[in-house]
């Protein structure tokens, strides 16, 4: 399978500027920051949850070594395709390797400080706020694309959305205003489950260290999971009850 039937695969998307976030008219270094970024996102130190991981790794080296290089990006550009019989694609390269050597002072550590800083800035807002327009609201896909994303962000993150709404920054997109408490609940069972196959796949594999350390890591932040999803939704039924009971009875009916 080529490289832009993987991306479609992996990333719902064929498009490798789409995949990336950036536009075509994107400079070197956009991509080469925004494959930073996205790369982070599946690294397998960063989504030991992910069993699609290193494939989605490797494909985004793949991708960037297209773009980044001025005769393949042309191509791309002009037709529309990957030459794939290109020493680039054709040889066998290790991508984690090759992201070291890109940037090789990131570690572990570094990864976990990049998710601290970046949660909360001004940078994953507008990150948020362009997934939020360009996927019209959908949460599945918004927190799928979501950098840094996990599902104890989910309170934090709808309220960013939220108050670029109520600010009119955003259209009011009812897949998110109007979105059920079961679909929301559907979300929350699916990471649940994929965290419990995560640790147990750890678990067998018989991994230490560092490695321990990141599931110690996703066992601390499911402590605080189902505690910041329901105080989420007591806040949203209790706001919603204030308006009286036809709003909260369509709201059932959902």
């Amino acid at each position: 399978m080529g490289l832009l039937d993987r991306c479609q695969e992996l990333f719902k998307s064929s498009n490798l500027y789409e995949v990336l976030s950036v536009s075509k008219e994107a400079t070197e270094a956009d991509i080469r920051r925004s494959y930073y970024k996205v790369s982070l996102k599946v690294h397998p130190d960063r989504a030991p949850e992910d069993p699609l991981a290193t494939e989605k790794f490797q494909v985004l080296g793949k991708l960037y070594a297209v773009l980044s290089d001025e005769e393949q990006r042309a191509v791309y550009d002009e037709q529309g395709v990957v030459d794939e019989e290109s020493d680039i694609l054709s040889q066998d390269r290790c991508w984690e390797d090759h992201w070291r050597l890109l940037f090789p002072k990131v570690t572990v550590q570094d990864i976990i400080d990049f998710e601290k800083k970046y949660k909360g800035s001004d940078e994953e807002k507008q990150d948020l706020i362009k997934l939020y327009v360009k996927h019209e609201g959908v949460m599945d896909v918004i927190t799928a694309w979501a950098l840094c994303y996990s599902q104890e962000d989910e309170p934090r993150v709808c309220s960013i959305i939220q108050a670029a709404i109520n600010s009119g920054e955003v259209p009011a997109f009812p897949a998110f205003t109007q979105e059920s408490e079961k679909k929301k609940r559907a979300r929350k069972r699916m990471a649940d489950r994929e965290r419990k196959e995560a640790e147990e796949m750890q678990r067998e594999m018989g991994l230490g260290d560092q490695d321990d350390s990141l599931v110690m890591m996703l066992k601390e932040k499911q402590k605080s999971r189902e505690q910041n999803f329901n105080s989420f939704l007591s806040d949203l039924e209790a706001k919603y009850s204030k308006k009286g009971g036809k709003a909260r009875g369509k709201k059932a009916k959902k």
